[in-house]
Formats: structure tokens, sequence, C-alpha cells
């Protein structure tokens, strides 16, 4: 099994605004001690928020977990002293401080790992539960997919009037 087959994903708590700064430490930090082949990537999930000020829409990034940045490394007692000891870290999410790799359903909600289109089941007309985001646990019905997007428009029943919302695959599952 090659190095690439034991990355898993594991998520650190960071200082509050801390995100970016952990990330670049981070980065720093595998550049210099050649560590490519085990911390594979460095992930801080942005949403795009839509925000009226002085009567203008503007769409600003926003974290999706703060206080949180995911990696996708191979854990080595080497890799959790460098990652534990970088400044604005306080630890690995898990028991004690023990890190404890997501699964990949959770990798997968939370969209750290794109959905292969060529895995992707829903058709138009499937009923589907909406998995992560506002609209979590809400039943609905697949208008339209867009794979070169990686969206699918769902209608869902809201406060009695059925509204289209546009979703990423992520964050739908089909009901069986």
């Amino acid at each position: 099994m090659s190095i690439e087959e034991n990355a898993k994903w594991y998520v650190i708590h960071t200082y509050s605004t801390y995100e970016t700064l952990v990330k670049q430490s981070l980065e720093n930090i595998i550049k210099q001690n050649n560590l490519e082949d085990y911390i594979r990537e460095i992930n801080i999930p942005m949403l795009q928020e839509s925000v009226e000020k002085d009567g203008k829409r503007k769409i600003r990034e926003v974290k999706k977990f703060p206080g949180y940045v995911f990696l996708k490394m191979v854990m080595t007692d080497k890799l959790w002293y460098y990652v534990t000891n970088t400044r604005g870290v306080t630890g690995f999410v898990g028991p004690g401080g023990k890190p404890i790799p997501l699964t990949d359903d959770e990798t997968r909600k939370m969209g750290l790992e794109k959905v292969e289109v060529e895995d992707w089941h829903i058709k138009v007309g499937d009923e589907v539960r909406i998995v992560s985001g506002a609209l979590e646990s809400i039943l609905g019905t697949v208008l339209s997919i867009s794979l070169e997007k990686e969206k699918v428009k769902v209608l869902v029943n809201m406060m009695g009037h059925k509204t289209p919302v546009d979703l990423s695959f992520n964050q739908v599952e089909k009901i069986d």
C-alpha cells in the first residue's frame, strides 16, 4: 500500500481567526522538512455568503468551520509533534486530543473530497435528503443536475411552499 493510500483526513483545532496562519505555517514546515509525501493537503473549507452593504449585494467567503483546519496526512509520531507544536494549533480533534481520522462519509459530507462523477447515482426525479448545510435533513425531489458544476437543483417544501434550491453533489443523498 502506497503512502497516498494511507493518507486520511484529520481535524485540528486552532485559536479563533488563526486558521490561515496555521495553514501557512504548516505549508512552511512541509517544505522545510520534505514532508510532501506525508501531508498531502491542508484545507480550510469556505462558503460563499451573499451580503447586502450600502444597498449593494456582495458575495464574500466565510469559513465553513471556524477554528478548524483539515489535514489529509499519514499520521506518524513525528508529524503529530510538528502539527501540535505549530503556532495557533490547540490540538487534534478526538478523545483526549488523540487524532481520529474522518470516515469517507464524513469527508464527503464536509466537502473535503469531491464526488466522482462516475459514482454519481442520483437522477432527475429521485427523492433525496439534504445531508449538510442550512437545510440539513429536509427531503426533496431532484429537478436538474449539472455534472460540470457538480450541482443539483432540488425542489423542497419550505413552510408550505415548493422552493427550488441549488446544492453541491456532496450535500445530498438518495433515499432508497
